[in-house]
């Protein structure tokens, strides 16, 4: 069990690695038993991060010219399916000198779509992960002074059932979990895992040649858009509360348009300047209602009572009564335009469209309509 933890809002958590860690570490150990012909117990790992590992390994197999065996996946603190699934290494001598190959066995996801780390066909064993065992078996290579080379066959039993529970099915990985890592080390509820995911999927939709793409918040938008607007949700890329990353890696993907649809409670936030909308970072909706109310003329009963609301719908009913719902949304969706227009710096354009449950569709900035026309015709 790896002992090093981090604070993370006031509780003390513990580190874990990952699966890349679990199938370099695997892969060394299986060579260092096969050209050295001995049993080990544990495998000693160094991480892309610089992170220090000492591994058990379990379920030696040594055969007839190959060596197999496992490391336990070790997720810490962090909320990860695939905790305690083990990653196992085959490795084999092959005749051409200093060539290390590489590929993905049972449980092991296979690249289906273009955009993704590997390209369609391959193992989905991402760059880094490899880059670890391809190093540390030239290594093992050079100490036992053997000049052949290796192949080595990475398979996770457990990783056809547990694929069912990540992205990997929506993203074109097919069969089996990604042996994924580029440090080497999990860090416990990591906002990098959540913005990384948009990130491929971004870049999956631009390696189709798309111009335009959807971004949606959460599962209201999702069932929002296919309801309400008749746009397939499977084309959406989900941000959760990472709306200011998404539309960052957006312009960085190349995206002529990027519109985000989400619900009010979220979306209002934009006009407050907060990009991530995690309550942690803050809660600025009632201001926000409150602020633009008054400069479209409400009283200041209505504008004190939008400071006492605590839920966005109240609010919204409480401008329905004073006939500012419009107005007030209209003048929102405004400054939302202009301070997502000042974030993306005019790299391309965007827009966002607001909704609530149950008054349907609350606001638009100026080029929605514009951009959601282009993404039906594009994704139809």
């Amino acid at each position: 069990m790896m002992q090093s933890f981090i604070t993370k809002d006031g509780k003390r958590m513990r580190r874990g690695y990952t699966t890349g860690s679990c199938a370099a570490a695997a892969a060394k150990s299986a060579a260092m038993m096969l050209l050295e012909d001995r049993r080990l117990e544990s495998v000693h790992l160094t991480t892309p991060g610089g992170a220090e590992l000492d591994l058990p390994v379990t379920d030696i197999v040594m055969g007839d010219g190959f060596v197999s065996c496992g490391i336990v996946k070790d997720s810490g603190d962090d909320p990860d399916v695939t905790n305690g699934i083990t990653v196992y290494a085959r490795v084999e001598k092959t005749a051409s000198p200093h060539e290390i190959l590489i590929d993905g066995g049972e449980g092991v996801g296979r690249v289906t779509k273009p955009g993704l780390d590997q390209p369609v066909g391959n193992a989905a064993i991402n760059s880094v992960p490899r880059r670890m065992m391809t190093q540390e078996l030239l290594q093992v290579c050079e100490d036992c002074g053997y000049n052949g080379g290796l192949s080595v066959i990475i398979s996770v039993p457990a990783g056809v059932e547990i694929a069912q529970k990540t992205f990997n099915p929506r993203l074109g990985i097919v069969g089996g979990i990604s042996i994924l890592g580029t440090t080497g080390i999990v860090e416990p509820m990591s906002d990098d895992a959540v913005v990384e995911t948009i990130r491929t999927e971004l870049s999956m939709r631009a390696a189709e040649g798309k111009k335009s793409v959807l971004l949606i918040i959460g599962n209201y938008g999702s069932d929002f858009i296919q309801d309400s607007l008749r746009i397939d949700p499977e084309i959406a890329v989900t941000t959760s509360n990472f709306i200011g990353d998404a539309f960052r890696l957006a312009s960085e993907a190349g995206f002529a348009d990027t519109l985000l649809i989400g619900h009010i409670g979220k979306t209002v936030k934009l006009a407050g300047g907060l990009f991530n909308t995690h309550s942690k970072w803050g809660d600025c909706r009632a201001e926000i209602f409150a602020s633009h109310a008054g400069m479209c003329g409400a009283s200041r009963e209505t504008v004190a009572r939008l400071m006492d609301s605590a839920m966005t719908d109240d609010m919204l009913s409480i401008l329905d009564e004073s006939g500012l719902r419009e107005k007030v949304m209209a003048s929102i969706m405004d400054k939302t335009d202009y301070l997502l227009q000042h974030r993306t710096l005019g790299a391309m354009n965007t827009a966002v469209v607001s909704f609530s449950k149950e008054y349907g569709i609350l606001g638009m900035t100026a080029k929605a309509e514009d951009i959601m026309e282009k993404i039906r015709k594009e994704y139809s």
